[in-house]
């Protein structure tokens, strides 16, 4: 056990370094200020071999040219697609100057300082090549020793020739990437362009004069009259705003006024109706107070058959004119016609 446990451990191979990438930190560096060589042997790959993946000490060398001016997404993202290619790979990205674009293209809106600072902090950027050549040659490939050249499929035609990657393709060394449609250099200048006298107007705005954006002095003046005419504009529509605004909550209080009256109205009319509706309150208690003062005008009666009379039948009744003290009229009509009976009483016996 112990034995072939020894032999399988002398048999695993020893951990090779790996390759260091760079840190993000630092913007990547550039070839000529650098010796950023590759140490490792240097063999011919195949595209299927460089799919499959290299040592860790061997990257593939993918190689990527323009003029990336105006850098935008379209650029990032068609290095993106470079730089992930191949399981392992190094990128390195070749600027051409201002000589040879100007010569070959035309005129750029960046000069090639600028254009090569914004390659170097570009996160997929390994080393940028300074002034690289307008067409690959095999002394270039050999000497920084690419594998793989990645661009867009379309041909590209420039210096005389139909497509300048025709060699390339030919070799086997041309790996094709997408390019990023809506958006590319000339459609951003075409967009300045268009809208010239908008970015005039903004800049002069902003503290440019006109000789350093190149406006005449009718145009200028033109310009900043359409800049305090924008800002009147601003204002009034600024005051529209706030007018709007204070309406709404003018508004908004007013209806909550009107909603707490109409809910107070109607509290108050449902303690007037409980009060003095036909079953309210206030009509109960009247009633029972109109009854307490007739029952004290017109107590009840004394009942027809009294003790007294049953104790003494033929005691002679009282005289009409004697007023029973203790069974008064219930009523003021019974009071009347207890006199009546009276006078026709003294007309009987005259």
């Amino acid at each position: 056990m112990v034995g072939s446990r020894k032999h399988s451990m002398e048999e695993e191979p020893q951990e090779t370094p790996r390759f260091q990438q760079k840190t993000l930190t630092a913007p990547a560096p550039f070839a000529d200020e650098t010796s950023c060589q590759c140490q490792a042997p240097h063999e011919k790959l195949t595209i299927a071999q460089a799919r499959l993946g290299t040592p860790v000490d061997r990257p593939v060398r993918v190689y990527a040219d323009g003029i990336f001016d105006l850098f935008h997404a379209g650029h990032a993202r068609a290095l993106m697609q470079a730089k992930t290619l191949f399981p392992n790979s190094y990128l390195l990205v070749g600027v051409c100057s201002d000589d040879l674009t100007h010569k070959f293209k035309g005129f750029t809106v960046m000069n090639e300082t600028e254009r090569y600072e914004a390659l170097r902090h570009c996160r997929y950027v390994d080393e940028v090549i300074r002034d690289a050549p307008w067409t690959l040659t095999p002394e270039f490939l050999e000497k920084h020793k690419i594998d793989f050249v990645a661009h867009d499929d379309i041909p590209y035609s420039s210096a005389g020739s139909d497509d300048v990657y025709k060699h390339i393709k030919e070799a086997g060394m041309f790996v094709p990437t997408q390019r990023t449609e809506g958006i590319s250099t000339s459609d951003i200048i075409t967009r300045i362009v268009r809208d010239y006298d908008v970015y005039a107007r903004r800049n002069l705005q902003r503290g440019y004069t006109a000789k350093e954006l190149n406006v005449s002095f009718i145009n200028e003046k033109k310009y900043r009259f359409q800049n305090q005419v924008d800002k009147m504009k601003e204002k009034v529509k600024n005051v529209e705003e706030k007018s709007k605004e204070f309406v709404y909550k003018v508004e908004e209080k007013s209806h909550d006024l009107i909603q707490k009256w109409e809910e107070k109205s109607r509290e108050f009319i449902g303690n007037f109706l409980e009060l003095f509706g036909p079953d309210g309150a206030w009509k109960q208690m009247f009633q029972e107070r109109s009854g307490r003062m007739l029952q004290a005008f017109s107590p009840r009666q004394s009942p027809n058959s009294s003790p007294t009379r049953g104790r003494s039948p033929s005691r002679s009744p009282s005289p009409p004119w004697v007023i029973n003290k203790t069974s008064p009229p219930s009523s003021p009509k019974a009071a009347s016609a207890s006199l009546s009976s009276m006078s026709e009483g003294d007309e009987d016996e005259k």
